[in-house]
């Protein structure tokens, strides 16, 4: 079997160091060619190349933006029954989708594991989401959450490390401080209902949890899940009370699911999000700009992983 390993430099939970021993206890025993990301969209680049020269699995070390990047470089033909198998090592600050998975947080012990798995071709086939044509394997945003992973995006361009204290605070911030609470700028169109105007914030994913700080998960919608469809989770008042409630809400599993300030809906084939005026867009942890609409579409069997 031969391999790409794509290693993201910038990935914020490895050190220079620490790479380097990752890179050489994969790459040891492995018949792997190791490729380091050198700008934005070069993970997605060497994934369709990965695929174009027939191998058999891309390993990412990185986070999920990076794995996104990869996949969709793979996926740009759309899928194939002779597409490379993807591993993951978890290098960034949340590692959503290594972690759902079932791979432990820390990269070290991810290798370990990751290493059984190659050695046993342990694999699982799983659903993806399709964003405007983009590819996504956990999730996507629009509104505040998309407006966080600016704020996010500019403190780390600016040299800042992206922690959980920092997004929780950045978090907070911009909900009370520097959103616009009062103008709903998005409408939700699910196939055979009433489209549902007023929405500040819309949440599609196609996994759980949405998100973890440190250890914990954040979940809005806990039913989400790789082997189902897409499930949304939308917002029609930011009003201090009710981002409490719902922060409670995400944070506890406790509380209340649909209500009139809450759409939730599960296991969907596909939901459009209209904007009006055009409004952030985040996919998989990276912001993609402003949008005025973006049709979600689930497809099953999308993708073969390591597990």
């Amino acid at each position: 079997m031969r391999g790409l390993l794509i290693v993201n430099p910038n990935a914020t939970s490895t050190s220079a160091r620490a790479r380097d021993v990752l890179i050489g206890a994969l790459a040891h025993q492995f018949d792997l060619a190791v490729k380091t990301t050198e700008h934005r969209g070069h993970a997605a680049e060497l994934g369709a190349q990965a695929r174009a020269d027939g191998l058999d699995y891309v390993i990412v070390l990185g986070g999920d933006g990076s794995v996104n990047e990869a996949v969709n470089g793979m996926l740009a033909d759309g899928p194939s029954g002779k597409m490379p198998i993807l591993g993951i090592v978890p290098g960034g600050s949340a590692n959503i989708i290594a972690r759902t998975l079932g791979f432990p947080n820390d990269p070290i012990e991810a290798t370990g594991e990751l290493i059984s798995s190659l050695r046993s071709n342990r694999t699982r086939t799983i659903g993806l989401g399709r964003a405007n044509g983009r590819w996504f394997l956990a999730n996507c945003g629009l509104g505040v959450d998309a407006e966080i992973i600016a704020d996010m995006e500019k403190m780390r361009a600016d040299g800042k490390e992206a922690t959980p204290s920092r997004y929780l605070a950045t978090s907070i911030k911009r909900v009370l401080f520097g959103t616009d609470r009062k103008t709903p700028k998005l409408s939700a169109v699910i196939p055979g209902e009433p489209m549902v105007k007023g929405v500040y914030l819309a949440i599609v994913q196609n996994c759980s949890p949405w998100t973890y700080l440190g250890g914990m998960p954040v979940n809005p919608s806990p039913d989400a899940d790789f082997d189902a469809g897409l499930d949304l989770w939308a917002i029609r008042s930011m009003s201090i009370a009710t981002s409490a409630l719902q922060a409670r809400r995400i944070i506890t599993k406790s509380g209340p699911g649909n209500t009139k300030n809450v759409l939730a809906k599960h296991d969907l084939e596909s939901v459009r999000i209209i904007c009006d005026p055009p409004t952030l867009l985040q996919v998989d942890g990276e912001g993609l700009g402003e949008v005025d609409q973006v049709e979600f579409v689930s497809v099953p069997n999308a993708l073969t992983v390591f597990v």
